[in-house]
């Protein structure tokens, strides 16, 4: 899996070598010794080396672009690491024929066949059966939609009636119905428990409350520094020419954003914790955030977004995770306080709660964007990245190749970077990490500046701008690794100004019209380098008009 992780702190950089910077920054890496075996000589067949023609001349090579300057190779920051964040992903012996991972193998499950997981496993003291547990939901919690009229003495008591605890419910404008999450009682089995309370005339739905898991992945330091590749593979530079994603309202539903650090200065317009939780900012959320909207010593997608930062994800087990009632709260907020795209940089199983939200979510005109997944190429589609109404992103590395542990599957849109991504990190550090998470962001960020340039774009049109311009790599055509390939910002940023998605007004009734004031509360605001006052975004948008090329 081999990708790396690193935090580094804002004043500079330094080369990293071996064991010595693994002793500086305390990561307790020991070197390990190999014993090479005896060795056996093989014959060697010389080889006959064949001179090749000279290739034709195909006249100078074309312009290349500049506009952002790359980090210096040998400048660093401090390293630090962190705990995987992987959607659970098992071997072969482990998978049921759902796709779901188990704690124990399938085979001695059901008795030497793997074609179901809901058998006995033993049985223990007293002659309790166990049952191995999916690794996908949340043991012994259970999601309903329950009648919105129920005050919360009847949901309390609706819940006794099928053994339950209520923890706790919420109305969901985006569904038009209250959920509520129930905790089983007992040792029951959630199946037995789901259609218990399912049968009641109070319940419209059951279903598990599923976990769902950041998708970045954990590794150790490198030499070098790879200084955001990202920006040329994706031709951002050339794309910011055109546009920087004023007036674009992106909600980033993940863990804790570090709204203080210089790269994300006055770029996050609210924080939402629907966790009401008291956590700090996190390596994940702020690297998201930083790979669409950096814009101090790093540059994201969209540099002049302003962000929803909506806490969705805490700490667990196996690092950063949420619920599926926990992220309904949050694509609910989204949509409330005004979000034209909902980066979602976490994958979990097929969920039809959260499958309803997002498809609610889309028909609202809301562009939804999503990381396929670290799971590798045995895994099975992760959601919401599967879901119809979504952008699902696979990764890649500098060399255009498949990010080793990214999903894969006919549902994948396109690809962009995955690999050694230089991002911000909490407490004004920087980070080097990898996973379709930051992929996703890149696709975020693209889509901020096509709805820059034209705000009326629709999801689907959006989806088959960025389909259509991506760059193919791989296999010849679409296929279930790229997608339709790798994306190009400045050729979908371009191909969004030229294709006007409402009817065009004619320009004399244009002239006759006053300017819209801004919204204040959709109002973006630009980062000025030497710490002057941040202008609004009319003002910025009338500097960058006079600066860029006419799209025509």
């Amino acid at each position: 899996m081999g990708a790396n992780t690193a935090v580094r702190n804002s004043s500079g950089i330094t080369a990293r070598t071996g064991t010595s910077i693994a002793a500086r920054n305390g990561l307790g890496i020991t070197p390990k010794t190999v014993n090479p075996g005896p060795v056996t000589p093989k014959p060697v067949t010389p080889n006959v080396v064949t001179p090749k023609p000279s290739p034709p001349d195909r006249g100078p090579p074309p312009p290349r672009i500049e506009t952002i300057p790359r980090l210096a190779v040998g400048s660093t920051l401090p390293y630090a690491r962190y705990s995987p964040n992987l959607y659970p992903a098992c071997e072969d012996a482990y998978r049921g024929s759902d796709g779901g991972c188990y704690d124990r193998p399938v085979a001695l499950m059901s008795g030497g066949s793997s074609k179901g997981v809901t058998q006995k496993s033993g049985t223990g003291a007293g002659g309790n059966t166990r049952v191995a547990q999916d690794r996908r939901t949340v043991p012994n919690q259970l999601v309903a939609e329950i009648d919105s009229a129920l005050t919360d003495a009847q949901a309390d008591a609706l819940a006794r009636r099928h053994g339950l605890t209520r923890i706790a419910s919420q109305n969901i404008p985006l569904l038009g119905v209250t959920v509520g999450l129930f905790r089983i009682a007992g040792n029951r089995p959630l199946e037995a428990a789901r259609l218990d309370l399912a049968g009641d005339g109070s319940v419209r739905s059951v279903q598990p409350n599923y976990r769902y898991l950041l998708q970045d992945q954990q590794g150790v330091p490198s030499e070098g520094d790879p200084a955001q590749y990202a920006l040329a593979q994706l031709h951002l530079p050339q794309a910011h020419t055109l546009a920087r994603g004023m007036n674009v309202t992106v909600a980033v539903i993940d863990s804790g954003v570090d709204a203080a650090h210089p790269e994300l200065a006055n770029t996050i317009a609210d924080n939402f914790d629907a966790l009401g939780s008291k956590e700090g900012p996190h390596v994940h959320g702020t690297g998201v955030a930083g790979a669409i909207a950096a814009h101090a010593k790093l540059m994201g997608g969209a540099p002049e977004v302003r962000i929803l930062a909506i806490r969705a994800f805490g700490a667990g087990r196996s690092g950063a995770e949420s619920t599926s009632y926990v992220i309904l709260k949050g694509l609910d907020y989204a949509v409330l306080h005004g979000a034209q795209i909902v980066n979602m940089s976490f994958a979990g199983p097929k969920d039809t709660l959260i499958g309803r939200a997002v498809a609610a979510t889309a028909a609202k005109g809301i562009v939804l964007v999503a990381a396929a997944g670290n799971a590798g190429a045995k895994s099975p589609p992760l959601y919401p990245a599967a879901d119809p109404e979504v952008i699902a992103v696979s990764g890649t590395d500098a060399k255009d190749g498949l990010f080793t542990a990214s999903n894969r599957g006919s549902h994948i849109a396109l690809a962009a970077p995955g690999v050694d991504i230089l991002l911000p990190a909490p407490d004004g550090k920087y980070q080097m990490t990898s996973g379709t998470s930051f992929s996703a962001a890149f696709i975020t960020g693209i889509a901020a500046l096509m709805l820059e340039r034209s705000p009326a774009l629709q999801p689907n049109e959006v989806r088959a701008i960025l389909t259509g311009t991506a760059r193919d790599i791989g296999a010849p055509g679409r296929d279930d690794l790229f997608g339709a390939g790798e994306a190009d910002a400045f050729a979908a940023v371009t191909a969004s100004s030229r294709t006007p998605a409402v009817p065009v007004v004619a320009v004399s009734d244009k002239l006759s019209q006053p300017p819209k004031a801004p919204d204040g509360n959709n109002t973006s605001v630009s980062r000025a380098p030497d710490g002057s006052t941040p202008s609004t975004a009319s003002d910025k948008s009338a500097a960058n008009d006079a600066n860029r090329p006419d799209a025509q």
